[in-house]
């Protein structure tokens, strides 16, 4: 069975795996999914990720980071979805809590936080908001 959005079913993989308190999750490996672990990771919200696996048998594996016993994310939503496809220029990307969250961005230089895109002028999809 294929699944209609895999970036969703990531991010509730990391919602369910923090309230469950779990050191890791895994979920089916993919590019896009690597792209957003690598954001989530840079930003300092994930310990690290890790693909195993060959082909279509792949594995994403993210370590999920807690502070004081607390999960590092508080909220992590999607914004754009297959039904409802959200575009934003780079004066219109937005700001999540006043720039102390972060909107993960697809533009056509990559997958990046909202502030590396409006850094290099470009805008893009608004895959989902962290913060």
């Amino acid at each position: 069975m294929t699944m209609t959005d895999p970036i969703a079913d990531m991010l509730t993989r990391i919602r369910n795996g923090q309230k469950a308190r779990k050191v890791s999750v895994a979920m089916p490996a993919s590019k896009s999914k690597e792209a957003v672990a690598r954001v989530l990771r840079d930003e300092g919200y994930i310990t690290g990720y890790e693909t195993d696996g060959e082909g279509a048998a792949q594995t994403l594996t993210v370590e999920l980071k807690y502070f004081e016993g607390q999960p590092v994310i508080e909220r992590i939503e999607r914004s754009s979805r297959p039904g409802l496809r959200v575009y934003r220029g780079k004066e219109d990307l937005p700001r999540v809590l006043g720039g102390l969250g972060i909107a993960i961005v697809s533009t056509s230089a990559g997958v990046m936080s909202d502030a590396q895109a409006r850094e290099k002028g470009i805008g893009g999809e608004v895959l989902c908001v962290v913060s």
